[in-house]
């Protein structure tokens, strides 16, 4: 097991530390929830320290194995890395000393110290998009065990970043911060207040719209799509359609695209301030349009008759 530790903490060592301390600050975030009764703008004080960090987790990990994995421009990867890891410290160590201080850390320009917290906040998350941005351009030039693999890590990091840009739709004012200043600027929800009815845990709107949903659905992308292109790997064991990396590589690309869709769909349906458990007949059919024609492409996929292996290098 230590080897294996030391393995993976070589991949992109500054990452991985951030990694482990995501582990201590998703420990006190728990422990935080189970004895600080507090509540923020509805929600459990510390759900949001929670949150992120097992999201900061999951990004540090995904991303420290793809950088050590990177034919070309790795250097210049493995130093970009070092500067989201540091954007990611300060970025989790401000949401900490927010929710230990009873405040919020998004969007408060209550007080200079809060101004300050904001602006640097919305520094770190800048420079963090622009590193993820010139890493992810980065993943064109790798190539992993199978070609649906490589295909699905390229596609999600596309799709990633989208899902990170939505959280820059959240920092504009809203009409009612325009109106009547309250020293909130921007918000999660749309055509509600921040601090309604939501959903257990997540917190996402359940009375009007909310950007969460597809920033988390499209940030999650580079986990979620590759995760189907091993399914189909272990899968194609069993099912001999399924043998033919081209077959694999086509039903991926599917599952991307409509990843993408309805990762858009999401993004419009919060705008238009409906929440994701009440989506409108328009959506609703807009969704079930995605999703036949992505069942329908499969079928298609795995019907039609596979190329020849494709090359892996």
């Amino acid at each position: 097991m230590n080897a294996a530790i030391r393995r993976a903490v070589a991949w992109h060592p500054a990452l991985m530390t951030v990694a482990g301390v995501m582990v201590l600050c998703t420990a006190v975030s728990v422990v935080g929830l189970l004895v600080d009764p507090r509540t923020l703008v509805g929600a459990p004080l510390w759900a949001k320290p929670l949150k992120f960090s097992v999201s900061i987790l999951l990004y540090a990990v995904t991303w420290s194995w793809l950088i050590a994995h990177l034919p070309r421009w790795q250097r210049l990867a493995q130093r970009l890395g070092t500067v989201i890891a540091l954007a990611l410290v300060v970025e989790q160590a401000l949401i900490l000393w927010a929710a230990a201080a009873g405040t919020t850390s998004h969007f408060n320009v209550s007080t200079p110290l809060h101004v300050v917290v904001w602006g640097v906040m919305a520094v770190s998350i800048t420079v963090l998009y622009l590193c993820t941005f010139v890493t992810s351009a980065a993943l064109f030039f790798l190539r992993l065990p199978t070609p649906a693999l490589t295909v699905a890590v390229r596609l999600g990091a596309v799709i990633a970043l989208g899902g990170i840009g939505v959280a820059f739709l959240m920092t504009g004012p809203t009409p009612t911060q325009l109106t009547s200043p309250d020293g909130i600027v921007g918000a999660h929800a749309v055509g509600v207040a921040d601090g309604g009815p939501g959903l257990p845990v997540l917190g996402w709107s359940t009375t009007g719209g909310d950007y969460r949903v597809a920033h988390f659905v499209g940030m999650h992308a580079l986990q979620l799509i590759p995760l189907v292109a091993l399914a189909l790997t272990v899968l194609a064991r069993s099912v001999p359609r399924l043998c033919s990396d081209t077959t694999q590589v086509r039903i991926v690309v599917v599952v991307s695209l409509a990843y993408a869709a309805g990762t858009l769909l999401l993004t419009l349906q919060a705008a238009a301030g409906q929440s994701v458990v009440h989506p409108s007949a328009a959506v609703s059919a807009v969704a079930g349009a995605i999703l036949l024609a992505a069942s329908a492409a499969t079928v298609l996929a795995l019907l039609r008759r596979p190329r020849l292996p494709l090359p892996t290098t």
